[in-house]
Parts: C-alpha cells; structure tokens; sequence
C-alpha cells in the first residue's frame, strides 16, 4: 500500500552495500512519491543510523518494500510493468527511455553492478548514464537522483499531473 496519492516509480536497488546511498535514495523516493523496493541481502542492517541519518526525518515517511531475494522480488513485478536497469554496460542511454508512472527503475549494487541474472531477463530493457568525464561509473544515490529527474521532467513534459502539486515544481 503506498504512502502516496499516486506512486510515480518503483526504484529497485539490488543488494545494496553502503547505507548513507541507501538513505539519500529514500529521501528522493519521499520527495517523488515513488517505492524503494530493498533486494537482498543488504551489507547493512536497515536499522543502520546511518541509513536514517541519510534519510534525515523523512525516513518514516518512505514506502519501503523489502525483497529477501532476487527471486522474491521478480515474482513481485506487477504484469505488464515496465523495468528498466540502469547500468553502465547499457547500449542505450537513459535519453531512450520514454518514462511512464509505475515504471520500475533498477539500480545494481555499488562495487559490482547488476548481477548477471537480473541482466539476461531484463536484456532488451538495460540502459545506462552517459558522462563524458574520466571516471567509471557516478555514485549510486547521484544515479539514482539523474534517472528520477529525467523521468519527472519527462512525464512533466507530457502533460501528467495527477495529483502533483504544480505550483511545487516552479514550471
């Protein structure tokens, strides 16, 4: 049951590892009205003060979902609905993506990335952040914060408003 009037997104972080990303992706998740879904196992307890201080007081707030497994969190996919995997090796940028509410938006843990299985039942749909900088990949919470951006700005752009609060957004 979600929190919100209307759940924009559905992020997924796959066994993430450090708990301060794990807490800044919450807040975001808060201030856009989307499911943090937490795959395990976790390098972190979920109680970690860490995690809360990340999130600061709106922690409680958070619709948060916990998947002990991959498996367990594949057989939670609502039919039909659209997963997109954001990980370096992706072909296809974010750009590609036409974004829509209820898209599930998959992050792969911070120092090895998507696992492999997850990668070859999601083959068609894995994408990636382009940087033209010297680095390999950006902070998990700042990937995480770019893609939701992106896909608020697109269903901004699209005319979607159900239940946003426009004069919130300073359009």
């Amino acid at each position: 049951m979600s929190h919100y009037s209307q759940t924009l997104f559905d992020v997924v972080l796959i066994e993430p590892e450090i708990p301060n990303n794990t807490g800044n992706i919450g807040r975001t998740c808060v201030g856009l009205w989307s499911r943090l879904h937490l795959v395990g196992p976790l390098g972190f307890s979920i109680d970690d003060k860490q995690v809360r201080r990340a999130g600061l007081d709106y922690w409680p707030n958070l619709d948060l979902v916990y998947h002990p497994t991959r498996q367990s969190w594949l057989k939670s996919l609502e039919p039909g609905q659209r997963v997109h995997l954001i990980e370096t090796t992706g072909e296809k940028t974010i750009f590609d993506i036409e974004f829509r509410p209820g898209d599930a938006l998959v992050f792969g843990k911070e120092t090895k990335g998507m696992p492999s299985d997850i990668l070859g039942h999601f083959e068609d749909h894995v994408y990636r952040i382009p940087f033209p900088g010297k680095i390999r990949s950006f902070n998990l919470a700042n990937c995480v914060a770019m893609v939701m951006g992106e896909a608020l700005r697109q269903l901004i752009q699209a005319g979607y408003t159900t239940g946003i609060d426009r004069s919130r957004l300073k359009l």
